[in-house]
């Protein structure tokens, strides 16, 4: 294994974001300290972990200049390259047309930096955030700081390798089918994935026939995490779901908690099922009434959730042109953007019965939390695979044949918009971070961070530089 990370004595030190928020108030960090180590570190990591899309450290030194206001005000951070922010490429990591800089800033990021945080640039993703493992066939593929041989995970992998090798505390990842709690789960992260419409986001996704998508954030600890959707509150308002509040420390209520370690319709790794289940023995030692039961997703919840996640690339591939302008060129797609295309064309006849019963399932997740109060899986079924083996150019069946058995917890939740969470709580025994999710229903993101601060304090995960 060949391990990477950027972390040293400089004004970041080890620091999270809100050890960082509290050396920058106390005076002995100064804000264009901060801003210029991570940029060092930034440049540093790059050609090993090849996660940036696209940098504006000018911007972020004349920010750091003078800073905005907010909590995080002069923390700097990274942002998907699958978002608009203001003079900034969006380029969807995909090499099919060439991005232009933005007018200004899209929903999402107006809200994400209104929080006080500094874009030092974008972050790599796969291409259109389809595949769970970020390989680019010209860039190469974004690679787990943890073990340069694997891959990073996707579609945030770029945001979630820089932030657990030490660029930045804390940075912009979405999730529409498991793409922050699977690089969380990869890089030993926190990942947590919000309620449906939790947080501001931008036109594209809310127009979606089911929206699947959820922006938030990677950290390395559960305070950062907190503290992020804290202050993404005070600037944005979900009136539709309970406020978070400002959770701060473990809960006091033991909790109801069910444990499926069969995956949807796949088989879950030997050792990837006894992690899971020692995770629910300290849920147990803690004092939770665990209980294993069968998931309440019906069988045809992957094939549906294929077939919608296909229409996506389908209406991509169909609305190229139309949307990038002249610089679009479909041969540049990747093989699985153009086999999901194809998947969708050859099934469409089924599409207005899967996003049906996909709308559905709001309401089988809301009886099932009627009983529950959290749910347990591991993130991913399986170790982390080696950089090629979900190579996008590969032959799409067999590609598609892998993801679909690495990833069968995660779009779960994007389809019944339930929040999850991926803690690094094991480890497996090649010293890869394993990640444990826990889910709960809709707009109890509160009800997850106590449970995840309590675990924080009973097994202390491991740091990238132990």
């Amino acid at each position: 294994m060949t391990r990477v990370h950027a972390f040293g004595d400089d004004a970041l030190g080890s620091l999270d974001a809100v050890g960082l928020v509290e050396a920058i108030q106390e005076g002995s960090v100064a804000i264009p300290e901060a801003v210029e180590a991570a940029i060092a570190r930034t440049e540093r990591l790059q050609p090993e972990l090849r996660a940036l899309s696209s940098v504006a450290f000018d911007r972020a030194r004349a920010e750091a200049r003078d800073p905005r206001g907010g909590y995080f005000a002069g923390v700097p951070t990274l942002v998907k390259d699958n978002v608009d922010v203001a003079r900034m490429p969006t380029q969807q990591g995909c090499d099919a047309y060439q991005g232009r800089p933005a007018a200004r800033d899209g929903d999402f990021a107006r809200m994400f930096l209104a929080t006080g945080l500094v874009p030092l640039g974008k972050t790599q993703l796969s291409e259109f955030g389809f595949s769970p493992s970020a390989e680019h066939p010209r860039l190469g593929p974004v690679r787990s700081p943890w073990d340069t041989a694997r891959t990073a995970g996707a579609s945030s992998a770029g945001t979630a390798a820089l932030v657990a090798a030490g660029a930045v505390p804390i940075a912009h990842g979405n999730d529409g089918g498991g793409s922050i709690r699977i690089p969380a789960s990869v890089n030993g992260l926190v990942g947590l994935k919000p309620t449906r419409d939790r947080l501001a986001q931008d036109r594209m996704t809310r127009q979606m026939p089911v929206r699947i998508v959820s922006d938030g954030v990677l950290t390395r600890s559960v305070r950062d995490t907190a503290a992020f959707l804290r202050e993404a509150e005070r600037v944005y308002r979900a009136l539709s779901l309970p406020p978070i509040g400002d959770v701060t420390r473990p809960g006091r209520a033991r909790l109801r908690v069910a444990v499926h370690t069969g995956g949807l319709g796949r088989t879950v790794s030997p050792e990837v099922s006894e992690l899971t289940l020692k995770t629910a023995r300290l849920l147990e030692e803690l004092g939770h009434e665990v209980e294993q039961v069968e998931h309440p997703a019906p069988a045809t919840v992957p094939e549906d959730f294929l077939l919608y996640w296909s229409m996506l690339a389908m209406t991509i591939v169909r609305s190229g042109r139309r949307v990038a302008g002249p610089s679009w060129d479909r041969g540049r797609l990747d093989n699985l953007t153009l086999g999901l295309d194809r998947h969708c064309r050859r099934r469409i006849h089924r599409l207005p019965g899967a996003i049906s019963r996909l709308r559905r399932l709001t309401r089988v997740s809301a009886l099932f939390h009627q009983r529950y109060d959290v749910v347990l899986t591991p993130t991913l079924a399986h170790e982390t695979p080696l950089v090629g083996h979900l190579d996008p150019t590969n032959d799409f069946d067999t590609v598609m044949e892998r993801i679909l058995e690495w990833v069968t917890f995660t779009p779960w939740h994007n389809a019944t918009g339930d929040p999850a969470i991926s803690l690094p709580l094991a480890t497996t025994s090649s010293g890869m971070p394993l990640g444990m999710m826990f889910a709960a229903g809709a707009g109890r993101e509160a009800t997850l961070l106590e449970l995840a601060y309590e675990l924080e304090e009973a097994a202390p995960w491991r740091r990238i530089t132990d």
